[in-house]
């Protein structure tokens, strides 16, 4: 595997690296524009929002690019934290910077209203729901490490950027339905996020200590434990920070409703 890797990463990869940095830049400049035009339409765009947003593109950048994304073609514990870069902590810095809300306040009204009547759809309702989130998320990274997925993906280009693609994707739609920060049409009770965040908290657990035991085919043994652990630790820190916000929000909305208008807003 390790051959395949090297003549892929020393072909197309560096190409596709270049063209995701550029793409990564015009993000985050686009969402400096949209915040600042904003600022000038509504009240002022609040600026740790557009830090979470900047690291979050960050986190992106660096779980495929730059020493992270160097060596996690060879060596499964970078791998894993790439992973926990792209798909746990990148989707949870994003979804704090609220990106629906600033588009759907800075694009033209028709256009404002095509996006909303999109995140209505059936399809929208059904991808964005907690248990459907947590098994595109949870189910995909079962998959990715317990067959023959995670050695293919080194070997071709378009499925190396497919799986990672569908990391991150999953782990912003996980996260954005367990915490409510964007505006959404079908809110689930906290109790019902709650219940499915634990589930998917004993999936990804019980994975990272599968990994532990049996490494992914062409992975060392000493690589697969160290990989399993980070994946069980880390895994672990970022999702207390889901579990904190969505308490607080739960605790929030419990509160008598006339205390409501000083409260943090997430």
């Amino acid at each position: 595997m390790n051959h395949h890797e090297h003549h892929i990463h020393g072909g197309l990869i560096p190409f596709v690296h270049l063209v995701l940095g550029l793409f990564l830049i015009l993000v985050i400049f686009f969402y400096l524009l949209a915040a600042n035009r904003s600022s000038r339409k509504y009240k002022k765009w609040p600026i740790h929002r557009t830090l979470f947003w900047c690291l979050g593109i960050t986190c992106i950048g660096a779980s495929i690019m730059g020493p992270v994304g160097e060596k996690a073609h060879t060596e499964f514990t970078w791998h894993m934290g790439g992973h926990l870069l792209l798909g746990m902590l990148a989707p949870f810095l994003l979804v704090l910077s609220a990106p629906v809300t600033l588009v759907l306040q800075t694009l033209p009204v028709r256009m404002a209203r095509q996006l909303s009547c999109f995140l209505r759809s059936r399809l929208t309702h059904l991808v964005s729901s907690p248990l459907a989130a947590s098994i595109l998320n949870i189910g995909g990274l079962w998959v990715l490490y317990t067959t023959s997925l995670y050695g293919s993906m080194h070997q071709s280009v378009s499925l190396y950027l497919l799986v990672h693609v569908h990391i991150f994707l999953a782990g912003y739609l996980y996260t954005a339905a367990m915490i409510y920060i964007d505006p959404v049409s079908n809110r689930f009770s906290f109790g019902h996020r709650a219940a499915v965040l634990i589930l998917s908290l004993a999936g990804h657990g019980i994975l990272s200590k599968w990994i532990y035991a049996n490494p992914p085919t062409g992975v060392p043994r000493a690589q697969a434990e160290l990989g399993g652990m980070l994946m069980y630790y880390g895994g672990d820190a970022i999702e207390l920070m889901v579990i904190f916000i969505l308490c607080f929000q739960w605790y929030k909305s419990a509160r008598p409703r006339t205390s409501m208008s000083v409260a943090y807003k997430g």
